[in-house]
């Protein structure tokens, strides 16, 4: 306890991430979940409202949806995956982009305020997802051997290094892109919705509780700094969501291409 504060600041850490169940006795139902629901639900409703009137002069909610998939489209798959074969995989990184993007910025959303990607079960399903997806379309391309092939031996590599190289490869291509595009999602959710609570939870109790004029402008000084990294975490939570997305669509691309 610091002198001149009334009761101790129990800091938040991993413990606030704790969930319970929104519904007694429905113990998977927690707000994860919920946020995980309300997000298929706007977007569904949000590209169907946008698609079921289409016509040459767009309607302000066509015009939106148009926006938003010609991003992924154009800006995502096409750069990425080239312009011969993305198509057919707009609509899952279209999905996918928009899925993660409405879960993280939940964290940022009063009321809900929690980042779904931030417990770590959720980033791992999505980027097992993308891997089960890259690698199968690899194989349905290239054959069994052809994609193991492809992935591991690069091209120009003399045959006395292959030895080094495979393992190699084979780790960084196969083995660790889940690992770093889970854990990269996770990682920035956690920290930065830790960080705004520190600074959140922090200033409160500096402002409420400690007693002291000076401790209490402090306070005030911490919790606009809060607000500060709330728009740095909104920041992130878009930026990692595209980066999820332009990963997959890159890892997608290398799967099919014809060079290593």
């Amino acid at each position: 306890m610091s002198a001149g504060v009334s009761t101790e600041f129990i800091s938040p850490g991993p413990q606030s991430f704790n969930t319970t169940p929104i519904i007694d006795g429905v113990d998977w139902f927690t707000k994860p979940v919920l946020v995980a629901a309300l997000s298929v639900v706007v977007i569904v409703w949000f590209y169907w409202g946008a698609s079921r009137k289409a016509a040459v002069v767009p309607s302000k909610l066509q015009f939106a949806g148009e926006l938003g998939y010609n991003f992924v489209r154009n800006s995502i798959a096409r750069d990425a995956i080239g312009s011969h074969d993305y198509m057919k995989y707009v609509p899952y990184l279209c999905g996918l982009f928009y899925f993660i993007l409405l879960n993280n910025v939940a964290g940022t959303i009063p009321l809900i305020q929690f980042p779904t990607f931030s417990h770590i079960g959720w980033a791992y399903v999505a980027a097992i997802m993308s891997w089960a997806i890259y690698n199968g379309v690899g194989i349905k391309k290239k054959g069994l051997w052809g994609y193991f092939k492809h992935q591991t031996m690069p091209a120009g590599v003399p045959v006395w290094l292959m030895p080094l190289m495979i393992p190699i490869e084979f780790i960084s291509n196969i083995l660790v892109r889940p690992v770093s595009l889970s854990l990269r999602l996770f990682a920035n959710m956690f920290a930065g919705h830790i960080l705004l609570l520190v600074f959140v939870t922090g200033g409160d109790y500096m402002l409420r509780e400690s007693g002291s004029i000076a401790l209490g402008g402090v306070g005030i000084i911490t919790l606009l700094m809060g607000l500060a990294i709330a728009g740095l975490e909104l920041f992130v939570q878009c930026i990692q969501a595209y980066i999820f997305v332009v990963l997959t669509a890159q890892y997608i691309g290398s799967a099919i291409a014809d060079e290593h």
